[in-house]
């Protein structure tokens, strides 16, 4: 394995144990690092371990955490998996605004898509525009924590990535000029 495979598997790792942590710490609903996580992936990583990586970190959470609807809970693991996909595009495109407008994009679309979701797989709407309507209104707190959440963890590990990841680059080249030297 390469230096730069290395450094991407234990960023991944790193980013899974802090996705899984996050999930079992006491936290305001939907302020979760997850979405955040996916956009991330999909601007740094390949595009498997990219769609792999929020995957992972639900699937093993959820385990413990216990498991819901099978619709509504595809529905949200295909939502974080959009997330992934608006960071492939953010990958070419990579500015404070449009990281911050892709991450309120992901919230927006995640609060639409989940809540039609809860409206239509879980019993406890009726299935009428009025009950979809309800879903809807019920869920403007989550959606509110999902933003103010995905905003906060988008701003971290974008700001930072890029210095972090130069003073790897810079410790490392300093190693394999002493190694070379020596």
């Amino acid at each position: 394995m390469n230096q730069k495979n290395l450094t991407q598997f234990a960023l991944a790792a790193v980013i899974v144990m802090v996705g899984i942590s996050a999930r079992f710490l006491p936290h305001p609903y939907n302020f979760s690092p997850i979405a955040a996580i996916a956009l991330f992936s999909g601007v740094y990583f390949s595009k498997k371990i990219a769609l792999t990586l929020p995957i992972i970190i639900l699937a093993i959470s959820d385990i413990f955490l216990g498991s819901y609807e099978i619709g509504l809970m595809a529905t949200v693991y295909g939502c974080f998996i959009v997330n992934t996909l608006i960071g492939f595009w953010l990958k070419n495109h990579k500015k404070w605004h449009t990281v911050i407008g892709s991450a309120i994009v992901g919230s927006i679309l995640f609060y639409i898509v989940t809540n039609f979701a809860v409206w239509a797989f879980a019993p406890w709407y009726q299935k009428t525009m009025l009950g979809l309507l309800q879903s809807y209104i019920n869920a403007l707190p989550f959606f509110r924590n999902a933003v103010l959440g995905d905003l906060f963890y988008v701003s971290i590990f974008f700001a930072l990535y890029e210095p972090a990841s130069q003073w790897l680059a810079k410790k490392m080249s300093q190693k394999h000029t002493q190694t070379t030297i020596a």
